[in-house]
């Protein structure tokens, strides 16, 4: 986004002594055959504590507390800084006090959630006239993320689809979610970048592929807002996953074994995390004994979530 102060505005100043507690949640993003549009939110949070003061300073606990700045180059530091620029609003300092809860380079969103938190409380802390409101927050966190599938979920909640068009503007709507749909995370121990399971992709695939995932996608949309008994076919992936095999081959195996069992698992986001949607409890237990079973002779080690999926994207408390 742009960071310069719109042409022809004053530079105006941020008031200081604000006080907001942010709460972005984790995202699931692709959700097997629904890559860079589809997008799930799930209900646990970052908690970002935020006051406007005369210096920055940052205090980190949780993900990433011994390896991320605790300067202004921070992301959230950085990025609520320029969102004020771009406003022609001169930057403050920013005392932040993050507790990290979203496992990073797991798939699970932990750089949108990080971007949205620092655009949604920028805007929050603008005067009540110059704010954009979530929308805004929204386009600019899809356009830094430069994809939007994990962005939306991360601003409105919820199943989300969204798309770029070819002007490179975003849209998003939200699909009402099935009451029964659960969701088990099964989060490994090691880490994959985004950049290096992209890298894996081809520039092209066949048309019978293209095809056949787009009547995956369109059952895993009814299967997820009207009829769950169809989510193990309705995550039939035929674009990403094969080929990311090779960057993440235990979580490649345990999605193998998931699915010989008859139960709906995806790569989550880019990976290494996978994700089962369940339809009851019998599922929910089949899988986490499968999960269970299967780390047993894995090489890494593995944690077991059963989030609630969010029904609200980032929560901004005024103080």
């Amino acid at each position: 986004m742009n960071t310069e102060p719109l042409e022809g505005t004053m530079t105006q100043q941020i008031a200081l002594g604000q006080h907001l507690i942010v709460a972005p949640p984790a995202t699931s993003a692709n959700l097997g055959p629904g890559f860079d549009s589809l997008g799930l939110a799930l209900e646990y949070r970052d908690r970002l504590e935020i006051r406007t003061a005369e210096r920055s300073a940052v205090t980190l606990a949780g993900q990433g507390a011994d390896t991320l700045p605790t300067d202004e180059s921070h992301l959230i530091i950085a990025q609520m800084h320029g969102y004020w620029k771009a406003r022609g609003f001169a930057p403050v300092g920013i005392e932040l006090n993050a507790v990290n809860n979203i496992e990073h380079a797991r798939g699970m969103g932990s750089s949108a959630a990080a971007i949205v938190a620092a655009f949604a409380a920028a805007d929050a802390l603008l005067p009540e006239g110059a704010r954009g409101g979530i929308d805004a927050v929204f386009q600019a966190a899809a356009a830094w993320e430069g994809h939007p599938d994990n962005v939306a979920p991360a601003v409105y909640g919820g199943l989300s689809i969204s798309a770029t068009d070819a002007g490179g503007n975003f849209t998003t709507v939200q699909v009402p979610l099935h009451p029964q749909v659960r969701a088990v995370l099964a989060v490994p121990s090691n880490g994959l970048s985004t950049e290096t399971a992209r890298g894996v992709l081809p520039a092209q695939i066949d048309h019978a592929q293209a095809s056949a995932n787009s009547a995956s996608a369109a059952l895993l949309i009814h299967a997820l807002s009207n009829d769950p008994s169809q989510l193990l076919g309705g995550t039939r992936d035929y674009l990403h996953q094969d080929y990311r095999a090779v960057a993440m081959p235990e979580s490649a195996a345990l999605l193998r074994s998931l699915r010989e069992n008859s139960l709906a698992a995806v790569i989550s986001g880019a990976g290494p995390t996978v994700l089962t949607l369940v339809a009851d409890e019998a599922q929910l237990q089949a899988a986490r004994a499968v999960i269970e079973s299967f780390a047993t002779e894995s090489s890494v080690s593995w944690t077991i979530r059963v989030p609630e999926l969010a029904k609200n994207g980032v929560t901004v408390e005024v103080l």
